[in-house]
């Protein structure tokens, strides 16, 4: 019944996110002009603010950081178009150093793949065309032999100037002007009434949410018009040193290349090298040697390894929660769904996405698929690597966190190696894993552990016989699970207070037994092997570490039943028994200065 709900729910999750792309796509009219506003909302509603907090009313405000965003826009527009209508002009005096160069090429593939291509087409149609003759040369019916002239037929129309007609030639022109007049109207509004559209969505979504709507509020707010307003800084500072770079070497036309470069620079990775392609194409065909292209391709790689390096780093700071490869496909996705308009939405589009998968429980999927969280904890990628039979990563796992951290090799345990027992006796419990797979994973992190150097904890090499050590005995509480706790315990015990030894040592003189299961199993075990021990030996203190629990209430039970039956200190961790064990040390030794 449950599946069948899971089912049912996955299922009309589906069912509306194809309705959701449906809409946006037939309704792409209206959404995207709406989708703009928003955008350049965020973008100008920092200026906005900037302005407000300089005394400068808020319709001022707005009227100046709409103005120059419309002013800027318009003039970038009018430059480029000056600049391509100049370049089309221009095309005369390249032409003869173009067609050398076009001729030299088809000269030295003369007799290249290419050519052999175009010779094999030219004969498949040359034999095409030779049937199609023969079949139209064939008699044909005595009933169709006569020949039927037909006379073309022109209707003129004197009448007077339609209406129509002056639709057909101002309408194309008329739905772009209309769509920058919604756009300007609805930025405007955003920004005179921003908190009052804040608080109706937050109502719309409702009161007793308000908690997780600020917060996404704030979240996707501060991400994207940070990070919009960092990459059109980026963008704009980028494309300006493309044309002075262009300009200085003396490719012509180096504004519309540097415009091209701000603007194909949202584009992930690829847009750089697709303005690139511009210039290096007309350095080649304008100069007569291959100097021009090298100086072109030269300053596109000096320029991404500094802005991708340094720049960007520096100015976006923590990013904007979103996985480059994921960003890629997103990219992809609104260009093909909404055109040129979905490459410039597709990176405030998908931050929004990521956000409300963040918040929206039934949508987390999206944060997994997209944000730049990792996917899987530590715990669960080093439990995952020992099910893959992956020891070498698996020990790079503990080596990467005593390296990168100040922790102890007994922390780390308790971190990776503790929680992957824990999940693999539960895994064994549900019957996910069976006893062969179990055997096999127990195996591998033995051999983890055993590869665990000493000296990761403060240890002599040659000890010093003293009469202060004491002597503990370490014993499992049921199977190789709880072996495996013993051994964490021995590889992080230290040496200059305590003789370490396992099972096997049982008849030695004990001051110490330390008794080690891993929940969620060994409990009963446990409480059976401290009555045996109480009973036998009256006054050796025990241990019994209880490990792999983080429930507090789960904690006190267990460590309820275990004084109960003898038990000194129930710790739960590895570094909690250590921390236990040394107190324990210091108790029964008198002090050398008494």
């Amino acid at each position: 019944m449950k599946k069948n709900l899971e089912l049912a729910n996955n299922v009309s999750l589906l069912i509306a996110l194809a309705l959701v792309l449906g809409f946006i796509y037939w309704a792409r009219v209206i959404v995207i002009p709406v989708a703009l506003s928003i955008l350049l909302t965020f973008l100008l509603s920092p200026i906005v603010t900037w302005l407000q907090q300089h005394g400068i009313a808020r319709v001022v405000a707005v009227v100046l950081a709409s103005s120059i965003a419309l002013s800027s826009i318009a003039g970038a527009l009018w430059g480029v178009t000056n600049q391509i209508g100049s370049l089309l002009d221009a095309y005369p005096q390249y032409e003869d150093n173009i067609l050398s160069k076009l001729h030299q090429i088809n000269e030295r593939d003369r007799d290249g793949l290419l050519d052999k291509l175009q010779v094999i087409t030219q004969r498949i149609t040359e034999q095409l065309s030779d049937s199609s003759v023969i079949q139209d040369s064939s008699p044909a019916p005595s009933a169709e032999k006569e020949r039927i002239e037909v006379q073309p037929v022109r209707i003129i129309n004197d009448g007077p100037f339609q209406l129509s007609q002056l639709w057909s030639v101002f309408g194309p022109m008329l739905e772009p002007l209309a769509n920058a007049g919604l756009i300007i109207v609805l930025v405007c509004f955003m920004l005179l009434n921003r908190e009052d559209l804040r608080d109706r969505v937050i109502s719309l979504i409702g009161v007793e949410q308000v908690v997780h709507t600020t917060r996404a509020f704030e979240d996707a707010g501060e991400r994207v018009s940070r990070y919009l307003l960092m990459q059109l800084l980026i963008n704009l500072g980028y494309g300006v040193t493309v044309g002075l770079g262009l300009w200085l070497i003396g490719v012509p036309y180096a504004a519309l290349w540097g415009f091209f470069g701000a603007l194909l620079r949202y584009i992930p990775y690829l847009g750089a090298w697709l303005t690139a392609i511009l210039p290096i194409t007309l350095s080649l065909l304008i100069s007569p040697d291959w100097s021009l292209a090298i100086q072109v391709i030269a300053i596109f790689c000096v320029l991404e390894l500094i802005t991708n390096m340094i720049i960007e780093p520096l100015l976006y700071g923590r990013g904007i929660g979103v996985s480059q490869a994921a960003l890629l496909v997103c990219v992809a996705f609104w260009t093909w769904l909404w055109g040129p308009i979905g490459l410039i939405l597709a990176s405030p589009l998908t931050v929004c996405i990521v956000v409300l998968g963040r918040y929206v429980p039934y949508l987390s999927f999206l944060d997994t698929l997209l944000g730049d969280r990792p996917a899987l904890s530590l715990g669960q990628r080093f439990y995952q690597r020992l099910l893959a039979d992956d020891v070498d990563e698996a020990s790079g796992l503990i080596e990467q966190e005593l390296d990168d951290s100040e922790r102890t090799l007994p922390q780390v345990f308790d971190d990776l190696a503790i929680p992957a027992l824990v999940q693999a006796r539960m895994d064994f419990r549900k019957g996910t894993m069976d006893t062969d797979e179990q055997k096999e994973f127990i195996e591998n992190l033995k051999n983890v552990i055993e590869a665990e150097d000493k000296n990761s904890v403060i240890r002599t090499e040659e000890q010093q016989e003293s009469a202060e050590r004491k002597v503990i005995l370490a014993i499992p509480a049921r199977d190789a699970t709880d072996e495996l706790a013993v051994t964490m315990l021995g590889k992080s015990i230290s040496n200059d207070h305590f003789d370490w030894h396992e099972m096997s040592s049982l008849g030695l003189a004990t001051d110490i037994i330390v008794i080690a299961s891993v929940y969620p199993g060994s409990l009963a075990h446990t409480i059976y092997l401290c009555k045996r021990i109480r009973t036998r030996f009256p006054d050796v203190m025990i241990v019994a570490s209880r490990l792999g629990m983080d429930d507090p209430d789960m904690i006190k039970n267990n460590s309820d039943k275990l004084h109960a039956v003898g038990a000194k200190v129930v710790p739960p961790t590895l570094q909690e028994t250590l921390l236990e064990l040394d107190k324990l040390y210091l108790l029964d030794v008198p002090r050398t200065d008494q």
